[in-house]
C-alpha cells in the first residue's frame, strides 16, 4: 500500500527474558558427556524440549569484559579491552541494555560486578559479586542464587540477568577435569530447572517467556582462558521457550553461530532497535515460528542496520559484495510484498518468500564478514613506526647502562656528531621516500599518514638521529676496548655479580609481564628479586670485609673499584695509582678504604635488616589473586 510501517520497530516476541551467563562454560560441558551426566534437565530440554541449541564462537581475547561487550553490543572488542578488563569503565557504545532501559523495560542483575561497572545506572535492582577471589567456589554463586526465589515470584521486571562465576574459579584453580566441576554443573542444572519451571508457570496466552543460557568464554585444558584454543572460544548458546516447536528427533551436532549474533537476536525478540555498531546476524530459528512476512521484515531490519554500518566505515561501500547482495534481496523483497498485497496466497508466494529469505541470509553473512574483517584490521604502519622508536630508545639506554650505573652516575648520549653526518641525511631521505610510498598506496586509513608532512619529517629525523646515536655509541665502545691499558688496576674493570643480577632481574621481570598469571602475582617476582639482591649484597660485603684482607692490595683495589663503579675505564684512564706501599695506596684511593669497627658491622647487618623488613611487609597485607583471601597481619591489626 501507500503507507509503510517498515520504519516502526516490530512488537516484542517475548514478555520476559532471563539470561543465565555461566562464566567459562565450555560447549562440551553441556553437549558432551559431562552434560549428560551432571546436567540431566538441561540435556532433556536440549534433546526433546522446546529449545534451539547452538555453539557460539567467541573472538579472542577470551576474557570476561570484552565478551560481555560482544554479547550486549554485537561488536568485536579490541585487545585494548584486556587492559581495562581489571577496572572496566562504563560502556558508552550503543548496546542492548541501554536500548531496553530507554524502551522502559525494567532490568534486574545479579552476579559479576563487571556488569555494574559497564552499566552503572541501567538496573532497577542489582547485587554485584567480585570475581577476584578465585578460591571461592561456593559463596560467589550462592550470593546470586539467594535472590532467585523472591525475584521469580515478582512481576515487576522484564529482563533478568544472572552471571555465575563459580565454574570459572574452579577452572582457574583445579582445571576443567577437576572432580569439583561435576557438582558445580549439577548446581547450575538445578538453577536452570527452577527458572524454566517458574517461567512456564507464569506464561500468558499473549506472549511467551524466553530463557537464554550462554557462556562468556570457555576454558583451556589447563583451566585458563584468554587465548584462541577451541576450548576457550566455543561456548553453548541455548534458547528455551514454549514459543518454539517441540523437538521430535534427537539433537544432531549444534549449528555454529557467532557470539555477536546474540545482541541482534535479543533486540528483535524484545522489540528493540539493533545496536548501531553490531556486526551480528539474526539467528533465524528463534523467529522461525512467525509468518513469512514477519521473518522477512526481521532480516531486512538486520540487513539495513549492517549496510548502514558499512556505509559509515567504508568509502567504496557500493562495491562490497554484501551490500550488492543486500540490494538484490531488497528488490526481490519488494516484488514479494506486491504479490502479497495483491492477495496471492499460493505455493508460488511461499517459495518466492523462502528464496528472498535465503538471499537476505547470504547478504547478512557477507556483510557481517566484511565488517568483522574491518574491525580486525590494525594500523600496522603506525604501529611499526612507534615500535622502531621505542626499540631505538631502549637500545640507546642499554648501551648507556655501564656509565649510568657507575659511581658518578653519568648519562651521555652522543647525538651531536651524528646529526651532522652524511648517514643521518641519507637515512632521512630514505625514510621519507618509504613514507611517501606507503601513504600513497595504502588502501585503509593510517594515523601516521594523516599527520602533516612537517610532523612526519620530524618523526623521520628523530628515527634517523636515534639510529646514528646508537651506531656512534657502539663505535665508541669498540674504540675504547681497543685502546692500550694505561692503568691495569682501573682499566681491567668488569661487570660485578650485582650489576649482572640487576640487569638480569630487570630483563626477567619485563619478560614475565607477557603472561597474565605473572601480572596477577607480580609482587612474588619482586619478593624474589629483592631477597636475591640482599643476599648477593651480603655475600659481596662479607667477601670484601673478611676474605680479601690478606689479598694483594692491587687485587683488593680492583675488587673495590668493581663494586663501586661499572665501566669506570673511560673516566679514570689518566689516574695513576702507585702500588709501592699500603700507605700510598690508601692515600690514592680514600673512597675505596675498607670500613672498620662499627661501620663494618652496620654495613654487614643492613641486608639482613632489609630482609626482615621485607618479610614483615609480606605478612602485613596479602595481595594478588591466589592468596588474597588468606589472613594476614593487617587483618589482625584491624
Amino acid at each position: 500500500g501507500m503507507v509503510s510501517n517498515w520504519t516502526k520497530i516490530p512488537p516484542p516476541l517475548f514478555k520476559k527474558v532471563v539470561i543465565v551467563l555461566i562464566d567459562a562454560l565450555r560447549d562440551d560441558f553441556v553437549f558432551g558427556s559431562k552434560g549428560k551426566q551432571f546436567m540431566p534437565y538441561t540435556t532433556q530440554v536440549v534433546e526433546k524440549g522446546t529449545s534451539y541449541s547452538f555453539i557460539a564462537e567467541a573472538k579472542p581475547p577470551t576474557v570476561t569484559m570484552p565478551r560481555i561487550k560482544a554479547l550486549m553490543t554485537g561488536s568485536i572488542p579490541g585487545f585494548i579491552d584486556v587492559v581495562v578488563n581489571l577496572n572496566s569503565p562504563a560502556l558508552l557504545d550503543d548496546n542492548l541494555i541501554w536500548q531496553a532501559k530507554t524502551a522502559g523495560k525494567r532490568i534486574i542483575f545479579y552476579g559479576d560486578d563487571t556488569w555494574v561497572k559497564l552499566f552503572p545506572k541501567h538496573f532497577v535492582e542489582y547485587d554485584g559479586t567480585t570475581s577476584f577471589f578465585v578460591s571461592d567456589f561456593t559463596e560467589v554463586d550462592d550470593n546470586v542464587t539467594r535472590h532467585l526465589d523472591r525475584v521469580l515470584k515478582r512481576e515487576d521486571w522484564d529482563l533478568l540477568i544472572l552471571h555465575y562465576l563459580g565454574l570459572d574459579h574452579i577452572g582457574h584453580v583445579t582445571g576443567p577435569n577437576s572432580p569439583l566441576v561435576g557438582p558445580k554443573l549439577r548446581e547450575m542444572d538445578n538453577i536452570l530447572k527452577k527458572i524454566h519451571i517458574s517461567l512456564l508457570s507464569k506464561e500468558e496466552a499473549s506472549l511467551p517467556n524466553l530463557l537464554v543460557v550462554c557462556g562468556d568464554h570457555g576454558m583451556s585444558e589447563t583451566g585458563s582462558h584468554g587465548g584462541s584454543s577451541e576450548g576457550e572460544v566455543h561456548t553453548p548458546l541455548l534458547f528455551i521457550s514454549s514459543a518454539f516447536e517441540k523437538r521430535s528427533a534427537p539433537l544432531a551436532q549444534p549449528e555454529h553461530v557467532q557470539q555477536t549474533d546474540l545482541a541482534s537476536t535479543l533486540a528483535i525478540g524484545l522489540g528493540l532497535p539493533i545496536s548501531r555498531n553490531s556486526v551480528g546476524n539474526l539467528i533465524l530459528p528463534v523467529v522461525g515460528g512467525k509468518t513469512m512476512r514477519e521473518q522477512l521484515r526481521f532480516v531486512h531490519l538486520n540487513g539495513f542496520q549492517l549496510s548502514r554500518l558499512l556505509q559509515e566505515n567504508t568509502p567504496a561501500y557500493e562495491k562490497d559484495p554484501g551490500y550488492e547482495h543486500f540490494k538484490i534481496a531488497e528488490k526481490s523483497h519488494g516484488n514479494w510484498i506486491k504479490l502479497y498485497l495483491e492477495g496471492n496466497n499460493s505455493e508460488i508466494l511461499l517459495n518466492l518468500g523462502k528464496k528472498v529469505l535465503k538471499q537476505y541470509l547470504e547478504a547478512l553473512k557477507t556483510l557481517s564478514s566484511s565488517l568483522s574483517k574491518q574491525v580486525a584490521q590494525y594500523d600496522m604502519y603506525s604501529m611499526m613506526v612507534g615500535t622502531v622508536i621505542i626499540m631505538e630508545v631502549l637500545l640507546l639506554l642499554l648501551l648507556s647502562v655501564p656509565k649510568a650505573l657507575s659511581k658518578r652516575a653519568e648519562f651521555e648520549v652522543p647525538l651531536s656528531p651524528p646529526l651532522f653526518s652524511l648517514l643521518f641525511y641519507l637515512m632521512c631521505l630514505m625514510l621519507c621516500a618509504v613514507h611517501v610510498i606507503v601513504c600513497t598506496s595504502a588502501e585503509s586509513l593510517c594515523y601516521f599518514c594523516s599527520m602533516s608532512w612537517l610532523t612526519a619529517v620530524g618523526v623521520m629525523m628523530l628515527i634517523s638521529a636515534l639510529m646514528c646515536g646508537i651506531l656512534s655509541a657502539i663505535a665508541k665502545i669498540f674504540e675504547n676496548s681497543r685502546l692500550p691499558l694505561k692503568n691495569p688496576i682501573v682499566s681491567s674493570s668488569q661487570w660485578s655479580e650485582i650489576d649482572v643480577l640487576i640487569l638480569a632481574g630487570t630483563v626477567g621481570h619485563v619478560l614475565s609481564l607477557g603472561a597474565s598469571s605473572f601480572i596477577e602475582e607480580e609482587h612474588q617476582t619482586w619478593y624474589f628479586l629483592i631477597n636475591t639482591l640482599c643476599l648477593v649484597l651480603c655475600q659481596e660485603l662479607c667477601r670484601n670485609n673478611f676474605l680479601l684482607k690478606e689479598c694483594d692490595p692491587q687485587h683488593s683495589t680492583n675488587v673495590r673499584q668493581n663494586f663501586d663503579s661499572i665501566g669506570e675505564t673511560s673516566e679514570c684512564k689518566n689516574i695513576h695509582i702507585p702500588t709501592t706501599s699500603n700507605s700510598q695506596l690508601d692515600k690514592a684511593t680514600p673512597s675505596s678504604e675498607f670500613v672498620k669497627g662499627s661501620d663494618k658491622w652496620i654495613s654487614l647487618a643492613t641486608p639482613w635488616i632489609i630482609l626482615i623488613c621485607c618479610r614483615l611487609l609480606r605478612s602485613l597485607n596479602q595481595t594478588g589473586v591466589q592468596w588474597a583471601h588468606r589472613p594476614d597481619f593487617g587483618h589482625w591489626l584491624t
